[in-house]
């Protein structure tokens, strides 16, 4: 069987089972090229190619996990988030594009990559916001906190990866351990989706990803209350609160931003419109 079999025959499977043509098409190309370690061009290039027969069983594994639904992340081990790859596993979220508005903001709030700061990350799962924050600012120290001990290693290993383990301290708790004070920065991509909603998720979300990670409670709100409260507490004045939330929940979560002490609350849409990510000030 040649790359070209392999690409075709897998495009075919994961259209039966239920993907548009299109997605079919680059699905089955990611996972070729996820089996043979080989990058688009070279498959473009090299269709007469024949893998290997444990190639060939590997991909056989890895189209019938993506017929099933799971996440193409979770079945390549890694997703590209600002302009890095992260491991991933089901014990973390997968990182989302709307998710780098979090580090964009940061960016622009503090604009200095030569500033010493302090920053918590609150629920930072694959440490996509932390690493990506301590890359993009050589002199700050960011705190990466979860509740999961096993998203904690992952995120350990992505710092690893990225040279940047020496500038992150990571803590297992749920939100922000008391004791943390003068900071410059909080950032959380907190779980905020309602559980009224977990029927209405795609299959890829609802049966794969970790719902802690997802889930706060009938409004989606049981966590941010509590997370605004304490990073009210924690931050020096004037520090920033930047944090990821769901969609509708704007003008909610904006009033208990400044009902906790936070001034200049602002939101930033994402590119589908949505009002995704607040921007406030202690």
């Amino acid at each position: 069987m040649t790359v070209r079999d392999c690409l075709a025959s897998a495009r075919a499977r994961l259209q039966a089972s239920g993907l548009a043509a299109a997605d079919a098409a680059l699905d089955a190309r990611v996972l070729v090229q996820h089996v043979v370690a080989r990058d688009p061009a070279w498959l473009l290039a090299h269709g007469d190619h024949e893998p290997t027969p444990a190639q060939v069983a590997h991909l056989d594994a890895c189209v019938a996990r993506r017929a099933r639904h799971e996440p193409i992340a979770y079945i390549t081990g890694v997703r590209e988030f600002f302009g890095r790859e992260f491991h991933v596993t089901p014990t973390v979220l997968i990182p989302r594009p709307e998710t780098e508005l979090i580090v964009e903001a940061m960016l622009e709030a503090c604009p200095a990559p030569g500033t010493r700061m302090s920053i918590v990350d609150v629920g930072t799962g694959s440490g996509c916001i932390a690493v990506s924050i301590a890359c993009e600012r050589p002199a700050a120290h960011v705190t990466a906190i979860d509740i999961s001990a096993a998203a904690l290693e992952i995120a350990r290993g992505n710092a690893t990866r990225h040279g940047v383990a020496d500038r992150l301290t990571f803590v297992e708790h749920s939100l922000i351990p008391a004791g943390l004070s003068g900071l410059d920065a909080v950032v959380s991509n907190p779980p905020y989706v309602s559980l009224d909603d977990r029927d209405g998720l795609a299959p890829t979300v609802r049966d794969f990803e970790p719902h802690a990670a997802l889930f706060a409670g009938p409004t989606g709100l049981d966590l941010i209350g509590p997370l605004l409260e304490q990073a009210a507490g924690a931050l020096r004045p004037a520090g920033i609160l930047v944090m990821e939330i769901g969609a509708g929940q704007a003008g909610a979560v904006m009033r208990m931003a400044t009902a906790a002490g936070f001034a200049d609350v602002a939101m930033r849409r994402d590119l589908a419109g949505i009002e995704r990510t607040l921007v406030a000030r202690r």
